[in-house]
């Protein structure tokens, strides 16, 4: 299994609340809704002076992930960042299950 990790640090706070519901109510479902993924997750970093999250998409192998990353992922981080542009950084790591339990 792959978790397709994407975290997000809000550069202007002042976008809090209409990015996270954006994400909950539109961004996540439209992925969830490509059938790539099993289930996803959003955590938020504790850390202070900042408002980071990691948003966690499982996957069941590097192939399908590729698939998405191909055939979906552009206009969907295309969208993101158009509602967003300069108030988000983001960047992207994978991260394979090896054990759970």
């Amino acid at each position: 299994m792959i978790v397709y990790n994407v975290t997000v640090s809000l550069v202007d706070q002042n976008i809090h609340q209409d990015w996270l519901k954006w994400m909950k109510e539109t961004h996540i479902p439209e992925v969830m809704d490509t059938g790539y993924f099993l289930d996803n997750k959003i955590c938020r970093l504790l850390v202070e002076d900042e408002i980071t999250y990691a948003i966690q998409y499982t996957c069941k192998d590097m192939d399908t992930l590729n698939e998405y990353q191909e055939k979906c992922a552009p206009q969907l981080q295309e969208e993101h960042n158009k509602r967003y542009r300069g108030k988000i950084g983001a960047f992207r790591t994978l991260l394979e299950i090896v054990h759970q339990h």
